[in-house]
C-alpha cells in the first residue's frame, strides 16, 4: 500500500514531525523500517530524521500485513455498502456475530471478511474490525484493509468525530418526541454479558427522535454520544420501553414479532481519513423489521376500525 502527501507547510521540519502531523504512530514506522516498508522523498529512499519543506512529496509504502493463522476462513457471502483501497464498510445480517468466541468459532463477519480477503487475494490480509455490532443487531459494520486507516478510524471514533445512526422498535409509546438520556453505566454484578445504569458506571449519553408510534410500540432514530456496550438496549430498558425482541433486557420479551432484538445501524457518516471527503453509507432495514414494520401498521389499522 502506497500513501503520498504533499508538504503545505512553510516551515521545515524533519521527516518524523511532519509523519507526526499525519496521525503515523511510533509502532506503525517500527513495522515500515523492520517488515518490508519504505520512506521516501521525491521517491527517493529518506530517513526520519531527513528535513521536509514545501511542496515535497512524502510517500509511505506499507508493509504487507499477513493473516492471522489463528481466524478461521469462512465461505460465507458479505454484503458490501462501499469499498476502496482502504475501507470496507458492510451491511450486517441480524444473528451472525461480529467476532469468534467460545461459542461461535466461524462463519462470524470477521471470518467472513476474512473469507473474502482471501479470495481476493488482497496484499493486506489482516481482518481490522472498526465497529461491531451485537449478534443479534444488524447494519452498517466498518472495517480497515490496512493498519493505517484502522489507527485514523479509532482517532475519528475517540474525538466523537464518526457519527453513527440507528434505528430501533421499542415496547410502548414514548410520549416525549425527542430526548437525551444521560445515565452511566457499568457491569450487572451477577452477569458477564449484561450491562447497567450504575452511578459507579462510566458516562453514557443516547439521544433519540420518534419517527413513528404504533398502537404499543414506537419506532425512534438514535445517535450514541458515547460507545458502551448495549447501550443503546440498556438506556432503553431502562426507562421503561425495551427494544421488542430483547429477551436479554426484558425476559418477558415477545419474540413471535421478532426473534431478536429490534436495532438496526442505519448509517454512518464521516470524513474519509485520505481523501478528506464526507463519506456517508447507509443500510436499509431488513426484511424482518420491514415486517415487523408492517405487523405493527396493521394492528393500527385494526384498532381504527
Amino acid at each position: 500500500m502506497k500513501i503520498e502527501w504533499t508538504v503545505t507547510s512553510e516551515t521545515p521540519m524533519t521527516l518524523k514531525s511532519f509523519l507526526k502531523t499525519k496521525r503515523i504512530s511510533k509502532r506503525l514506522l517500527a513495522k515500515v523500517k523492520f517488515q518490508g516498508g519504505r520512506l521516501e522523498i521525491n521517491q527517493e529512499l529518506s530517513r526520519v530524521r531527513k528535513t521536509v519543506s514545501e511542496g515535497d512529496i512524502v510517500t509511505l509504502i506499507l508493509p504487507d500485513e499477513p493473516a492471522s493463522d489463528v481466524l478461521e476462513v469462512s465461505d460465507k457471502g458479505i454484503d458490501i455498502l462501499f469499498e476502496d483501497d482502504h475501507l470496507l464498510i458492510l451491511n450486517k445480517p441480524s444473528n451472525v456475530p461480529s467476532v469468534p468466541s467460545s461459542l461461535y468459532s466461524n462463519h462470524t463477519m470477521a471470518n467472513r471478511v476474512k473469507g473474502y480477503i482471501e479470495k481476493k487475494d488482497y496484499r493486506h490480509k489482516t481482518v481490522h474490525i472498526v465497529t461491531r455490532l451485537d449478534k443479534g443487531t444488524s447494519g452498517v459494520m466498518i472495517f480497515a484493509k490496512h493498519g493505517l486507516a484502522h489507527s485514523y478510524l479509532d482517532q475519528l471514533l475517540k474525538e466523537k468525530d464518526l457519527y453513527k445512526e440507528y434505528h430501533a422498535f421499542l415496547e410502548g409509546r414514548l410520549e416525549k418526541r425527542s430526548a437525551l438520556i444521560d445515565r452511566p453505566i457499568g457491569r450487572m454484578e451477577d452477569s458477564i454479558i449484561k450491562r447497567q445504569v450504575s452511578e459507579n458506571g462510566k458516562p453514557s449519553k443516547t439521544e433519540y427522535w420518534v419517527i413513528k408510534r404504533y398502537k404499543k410500540a414506537t419506532l425512534v432514530r438514535i445517535q450514541l454520544h458515547t460507545g458502551r456496550t448495549h447501550q443503546i438496549r440498556v438506556h432503553f430498558s431502562d426507562i421503561g420501553h425495551a427494544l421488542l425482541g430483547d429477551t436479554l433486557y426484558n425476559p418477558e420479551a415477545d419474540q413471535s414479532r421478532i426473534e431478536r432484538q429490534a436495532l438496526h445501524c442505519s448509517k454512518v457518516v464521516f470524513d474519509h481519513p485520505f481523501t478528506g471527503e464526507k463519506l456517508t453509507v447507509e443500510a436499509p432495514l431488513p426484511a424482518d423489521l420491514i415486517r415487523l414494520s408492517d405487523r405493527l401498521e396493521y394492528m393500527c389499522s385494526e384498532k381504527k376500525k
